[in-house]
């Protein structure tokens, strides 16, 4: 007959498993493990229990998952004592110690459990003990998780990091947003593990999707559905408009608020790309799973799937059509194993949160292999084709005349896709990813993959190279709110004169090419003499473009010449990224854990008129205990400075970073951040 041995409590030594699983930054209120590697209880025998002897005890270790768990689905595994532990699937192992009259139990989970909380019991010959309950994690330690990674800087950075860089403008003018992730705010991985359970296909089989969060895939792609709303209770409402309701997507610092409202209130108002994948990022790296925010600049939607973006024009210069290039976009790529796909396709996955499209009837895209669209292997699942077009598409520009007959003038095989952009390793610096998504532009690899990709829809060329050349030129120091001059200049290469219609405006643009509020035009019939050069000149005034553009602060330039001998058309775009107005840091005291810094921050108002409703804005992981303070500061000047001083506590010592936004009804979602050390008491 087996041992059975009276329980008096179960330790489950909570700081030694945290330190050695990676997990110690979630706190010390309850047990957090990552998978495939052992972790140790101790239970604490009532006195006159006896020798411990392996063979004789009788022991049954039960773990489950999920409110249904079953065996076939591996979301109950019941398991006994061994020598030793194993590595490939559930077991235990234990140890005794008569002088302290405790039993120390390794228990080693499968590298390949589903992820989530988990109970744990003890079956003595039918006497059964609740020994606590626990959650499981993905582990980039261990070398048989599909989410292995090998570098432990890069475990840093894409698992532990609290904090990164989210990179917007254009391809010229680029810069860096620091966010806060926060995966280990209090709350927040409960937070995390209920988006899971909030998904459709958790409502609608619960044992399947349980079952199924054993693979990164599988979660990848529920994170990238739940993320938005669209379809389900999922956390962020998209707006790319005004917005009269709820915070503006500009406004947001970190993930925290806005999964702390989505777990109290439901789906949270507003995101646009950049606050999806950031969100995207904190919820994988919370669950384990290795994720870096990317930027795509000059990211092509391509609404018909051809692979070509269409640019539409009538005889006036204005778009008609629906396909876009948006001046950037924002999506995440985790690190996993493709066993569904081969090896060759094992790394990095890129996912999007953002609603654009629908994925077998549902707003997801991905995880779709990195080394599958730089191939123009579209056939991997999943989305490949739409993920292809947003880095390589190419470009065809049309104008439909008044006889409803359609000619290309322009086109680019190289606009889309630039600078392709993640916060480095171990550094706020920007690194240049392009060339894990795509062949260098215009070199032979490239365009054999497109054409490979592309199928038998092939690009159709018309006409030679124009003797007519379009260029825009912009001023220096564009700043908001000062008035500048802008030019474009049509240069005759031809042998003989050129008489052309040339029209140049200016227009308010969204970052994802979505087209405002006409700010400026000008036309003119220029006579063009060969080898020289005319120029149109458009001034932008602040009183007109201040009230059109949208916080993006972007201004599209259009210029079309029509030679009106040859009715041949020739365009040029640019966009302006106006600079806007620094916000000064200085920390005053000396920054030490749990006594009071204060923070004094000057920003100028560049603008010629009152600022109303002004507030500066601040928060940082461990240093304003996960929520944003805020301080009012009523009404600014024209070209005077907007001053306040916020005082804060750290929570935790270690390096951390704290982020300013600057608030007001004409200047809006203005950003900055300072590196911050705080100190031991």
């Amino acid at each position: 007959m087996s041992q059975v041995f009276d329980i008096e409590r179960c330790d489950v030594d909570i700081k030694s498993n945290s330190c050695s699983h990676h997990t110690e930054l979630y706190g010390e209120e309850r047990l957090i493990v990552r998978r495939g590697q052992p972790f140790n209880i101790i239970l604490h025998l009532k006195p006159g229990s006896g020798e411990f002897k392996l063979e004789a005890a009788g022991f049954t270790f039960t773990v489950e998952t999920g409110p249904l768990p079953r065996k076939e689905s591996d979301t109950k595994v019941s398991f006994g004592l061994r020598e030793s532990t194993v590595d490939t699937e559930w077991s235990a192992s234990a140890t005794h110690d008569p002088s302290g009259n405790t039993l120390s139990v390794s228990i080693s989970s499968s590298p390949n459990s589903p992820i989530g909380l988990y109970s744990l019991t003890l079956d003595q010959e039918g006497q059964k003990t609740s020994l606590g309950e626990f959650i499981l994690l993905f582990n980039a330690w261990c070398p048989r998780d599909a989410v292995y990674m090998k570098s432990k800087t890069k475990k840093q950075e894409y698992i532990l990091a609290q904090h990164g860089q989210v990179y917007r403008g254009t391809y010229k003018r680029i810069k860096g947003t620091c966010w806060n992730f926060g995966q280990f705010d209090p709350s927040i991985l409960d937070i995390c593990l209920s988006i899971l359970d909030a998904n459709p296909k958790f409502v609608a089989d619960a044992d399947k999707d349980c079952s199924a969060r054993r693979n990164p895939i599988y979660v990848t792609r529920v994170i990238s559905a739940m993320i938005n709303s669209n379809d389900d209770n999922g956390v962020l409402v998209g707006n790319w408009g005004e917005v009269t309701d709820g915070v503006h997507p500009g406004q947001w610092m970190g993930s925290g608020d806005i999964l702390r409202q989505w777990a109290e209130s439901g789906p949270v108002c507003y995101g646009q790309c950049w606050v999806f994948a950031a969100v995207a990022c904190t919820v994988s790296r919370a669950l384990g799973i290795p994720c870096r925010v990317v930027t795509n600049f000059g990211s092509a939607h391509d609404t018909d799937a051809n692979l070509i973006i269409e640019n539409v024009y009538d005889e006036d210069g204005e778009k008609i059509s629906n396909d876009s290039v948006w001046n950037f976009h924002v999506w995440v790529d985790s690190w996993m194993t493709r066993p569904d796909l081969g090896s060759e396709f094992d790394g990095w996955q890129t996912s999007d949160p953002t609603p654009q499209e629908r994925s077998d009837g549902v707003f997801c895209c991905g995880p779709a292999p990195l080394k599958a669209i730089k191939e123009g292997e579209l056939t991997k699942k999943y989305d490949a084709p739409f993920i292809f077009a947003e880095v390589n598409a190419d470009v065809v520009d049309l104008v439909q005349t008044s006889s409803g007959k359609t000619i290309k003038f322009a086109g680019s095989t190289t606009s889309v896709g630039r600078f392709i952009s993640t916060k480095a390793v171990g550094s706020d610096e920007r690194r240049d990813i392009t060339h894990q998504y795509k062949y260098p532009e215009g070199s032979k690899e490239e365009r054999k993959v497109f054409e490979k990709a592309q199928h038998n829809n092939k690009l159709q060329q018309q006409g030679e190279e124009p003797g007519l050349r379009l260029k825009i030129k912009l001023a220096d120091n564009m700043i908001v709110g000062e008035n500048f001059d802008v030019s474009a200049g049509l240069t005759n290469n031809c042998t003989v004169a050129k008489t052309c219609t040339l029209m140049f405006m200016a227009r308010a643009v969204g970052y994802n090419g979505r087209r405002g509020q006409g700010i400026e035009f000008v036309s003119d019939i220029v006579e063009v003499p060969p080898g020289e050069e005319r120029r149109l000149s458009l001034g932008l005034v602040y009183k007109h473009y201040g009230p059109a553009i949208t916080s993006d602060r972007l201004i599209q330039l259009s210029a079309i010449a029509t030679d009106k001998q040859t009715r041949d058309y020739f365009k040029a775009e640019k966009t302006i990224v106006l600079d806007e107005p620094e916000i000064k840091i200085e920390l005053v005291e000396e920054i030490k854990v749990k006594q009071s810094v204060t923070a004094e921050l000057t920003l100028l108002n560049t603008l010629p008129e009152r600022l109303r409703d002004c507030s500066f804005t601040i928060e940082g992981v461990g240093l304003t205990e996960g929520k944003p303070i805020t301080e009012k500061i009523g009404a600014v000047d024209a070209k005077q400075e907007a001053k306040a001083s916020i005082s804060f506590i750290p929570t935790s010592v270690g390096s951390s970073v704290l982020l300013v936004i600057f608030d007001s009804d004409k200047l809006k979602n203005i950003r900055s951040f300072i590196n911050v050390v705080v100190k031991d008491e």
